[in-house]
């Protein structure tokens, strides 16, 4: 079995070592094959020499795409060279990749399309994020219940497993902004199997979020239309 993690990056010259470090502690103690990628999305800073000077597999787009279309290039990817599952894993280095295992296992035993490392559920992460940022991410679990029966605490995590098949529905389409909450939307409305397991997360050492409370509240009405208009597009094409 094949797993690639995909690591979104930009500007995080001084955090995509530690990430680099992280994943290499995972991937020794991993019982199959485990890589992983940088999508220098663009960055000003200096996260592609640091890429360079330590051997860490990049790709690096010549203009910011956003997180979507950086995912996208990585689910493009993964799924080109034949990987079984592919794994977001933000390069900011809040996530731990020791829970990588914990995400491939409920895949592989109990055939998941996507699992997601929460925060939210379990006592594991003592990190939950700003307080706007937690309303907003309550909030945008309601619209999902109300649109597809299926509760998700942790809407907006950026650790999340995916299966060969969702990865391919990710390469042909991805959101480019902000597009957690919405791809959660439409597989489940697909029909695909999610499920939420707990991780710890921390915060980042360097670097500042590029979510303002301002964005937050931007983030929220934005992403709720765009989940409750994905809900009715697949609601039409079943």
């Amino acid at each position: 079995m094949k797993v690639l993690v995909i690591v979104p990056a930009y500007n995080e010259e001084l955090n995509i070592k530690l990430v680099q470090d992280n994943l290499e502690k995972a991937k020794k103690d991993a019982d199959f094959s485990l890589d992983y990628i940088v999508i220098n999305d663009g960055s000003s800073d200096g996260t592609e020499r640091v890429c360079e000077e330590n051997n860490i597999p990049v790709i690096n787009l010549v203009h910011n795409l956003g997180i979507g279309g950086a995912m996208q290039t990585g689910y493009i990817y993964a799924y080109r060279h034949n990987y079984d599952i592919a794994i977001q894993f933000d390069g900011d280095n809040q996530h731990d990749a020791k829970y990588i295992k914990n995400l491939v296992k409920e895949i592989v035993d109990n055939d998941m399309a996507m699992v997601i490392g929460s925060r939210y559920v379990g006592n594991l992460s003592s990190f939950k994020s700003s307080l706007m940022r937690r309303f907003g991410i309550r909030f945008l679990s309601f619209i999902l219940k109300l649109t597809t029966g299926v509760k998700i605490y942790d809407m907006t995590s950026g650790f999340r497993a995916v299966n060969r098949e969702v990865m391919q529905l990710f390469a042909t389409y991805y959101p480019h902004d902000y597009p957690e909450p919405e791809t959660i939307t439409q597989i489940i409305k697909k029909g695909y199997k999610v499920k939420e397991i707990p991780v710890m997360m921390h915060e980042r050492k360097f670097g500042t979020s590029s979510i303002t409370p301002l964005k937050s509240l931007y983030y929220m009405v934005k992403v709720s239309y765009a989940m409750i208009v994905r809900s009715i597009i697949e609601r039409k094409e079943k």
